[in-house]
């Protein structure tokens, strides 16, 4: 998906959520979580849909907030907090696993969190530089580093958030802009009409 450029009117460029390190981190929580959920529950056990929907709500909702930003950025900022609500949500999944099976939750001080946060470092991160962590052969690392995945994503979709507030409050929304395009077509044609 490019960005939609708009470089005559009021609507501003907007879809470019592909180049957004939230949103392809959240696609290898997608991708992480479709494969955690098959590997370690039954067949028919509802976490899984719970599980991948919450993943997958995360993601979209991400894509959604990008689109939407074109004319709405109180949409724009709703969609983005439902995306960290939905990982949230699904944070509280992977803990519960653990927690049930008697395995631990690192903290932020354990040696494999400071190790996963030196691999979130690599850039252009996809699923494939997280395989060993997230496929890994022990339930309690692969838990942990979706864990750790979901938590960075949170942080930086908490960051996303701020800087839409900020955004809206120095240069407004839809309405303002074509509030201010009106104003500047109609002063463009009466200038237009003075030089007749």
């Amino acid at each position: 998906m490019t960005e939609n450029k708009n470089t005559q009117g009021f609507i501003p460029q907007h879809g470019g959520y592909r180049n957004l390190i939230t949103y392809q981190k959240a696609e290898i929580i997608y991708d992480g979580t479709v494969y955690f959920t098959n590997r370690f529950f039954t067949r028919y056990d509802r976490t899984i849909d719970q599980m991948v929907q919450a993943a997958r709500s995360g993601k979209q909702n991400i894509v959604e907030a990008s689109m939407a930003s074109a004319t709405s950025k109180e949409t724009e900022i709703k969609l983005t907090n439902v995306a960290k609500a939905s990982l949230e949500e699904l944070l509280i999944d992977y803990e519960d696993f653990l927690r049930t099976r008697k395995l631990p939750i690192w903290g932020k001080e354990h040696r494999l969190t400071m190790r996963f946060r030196e691999l979130n470092r690599t850039p252009n991160a996809t699923y494939q530089t997280y395989i060993k962590a997230v496929e890994n052969e022990k339930p309690e690392i692969c838990a942990n580093s979706m864990i750790c995945l979901i938590k960075i994503v949170s942080y930086l979709l908490s960051k996303q958030i701020q800087h839409l507030e900020k955004d809206f409050l120095e240069n407004g929304g839809l309405r303002e802009r074509m509030t201010k395009a009106r104003i500047e077509s109609r002063n463009k044609q009466n200038n237009n009409y003075g030089k007749r």
